[in-house]
């Protein structure tokens, strides 16, 4: 039976979180917010309204929610041409792929920025569909982004895995039925990642391609 490998993008395999902590903690300072940055972090990975309604409230101007994600993607635009992929991502897609698994990105960019996030992966090659923002109605932690993915694959959730850095991920994942793996490179902690639904956690993802054989990613799995 065939495989699918489901993987977030940023900070998954591309090193990007604290990009978008920078650019939403500007967005907000611009709008007359302080928001600490400790704050921003924890938020990343969810779509762009529920994070301003987790860093701001219920009781916020909510007429100005277009206004914040505007100015965030703006700001955050300016990295486009230099987003750094992590140490062996593009490797381990292309491992993966060779090793049969269906490689599939579930991620809530679109547009020019998911084409900024797969030009530094550099790995088409290896990749079989994208569920992105566009395809869904619910962000992370919805699973809809993830039964996507396993839609777009072909592949039932019992023969899935999904790697993400965020706890919003490991609750997509495990909401979705499939087996999930966090790693450590977007910042959040292991216990963190584990109590979410981290079945195992790596560094990044070149100590993920470095225990596969011992990994839910393993060739015989």
């Amino acid at each position: 039976m065939e495989r699918a490998a489901v993987f977030d993008v940023d900070g998954t395999l591309v090193d990007t979180n604290h990009l978008h902590v920078t650019a939403w903690w500007e967005a907000f300072r611009q709008a007359g917010h302080r928001v600490p940055m400790h704050a921003v972090h924890r938020a990343v990975g969810l779509p762009s309204g529920d994070l301003i309604e987790r860093l701001l409230g219920e009781d916020r101007d909510k007429e100005r929610d277009g206004d914040l994600s505007t100015a965030h993607k703006a700001l955050y635009g300016q990295f486009f041409d230099r987003l750094p992929a992590l140490p062996d991502a593009g490797n381990l897609l292309r491992r993966l792929h060779g090793d049969g698994w269906k490689v599939v990105l579930a991620t809530s960019a679109s547009g020019q920025e998911l084409s900024a996030l797969r030009r530094a992966l550099d790995a088409d090659d290896a990749i079989t569909a994208t569920a992105s923002a566009e395809d869904v109605e619910s962000g992370k932690p919805s699973p809809e982004p993830v039964e996507q993915a396993l839609e777009l694959a072909g592949v039932p959730a019992g023969r899935a895995v999904f790697v993400g850095d965020t706890v919003w991920d490991m609750e997509a994942g495990s909401r979705a039925g499939v087996r999930c793996v966090g790693l450590l490179c977007g910042g959040i902690p292991r216990a963190d990642l584990e109590r979410a639904g981290a079945d195992s956690v790596y560094d990044d993802p070149a100590h993920l391609l470095a225990s596969l054989a011992d990994s839910p990613l393993a060739a015989e799995a």
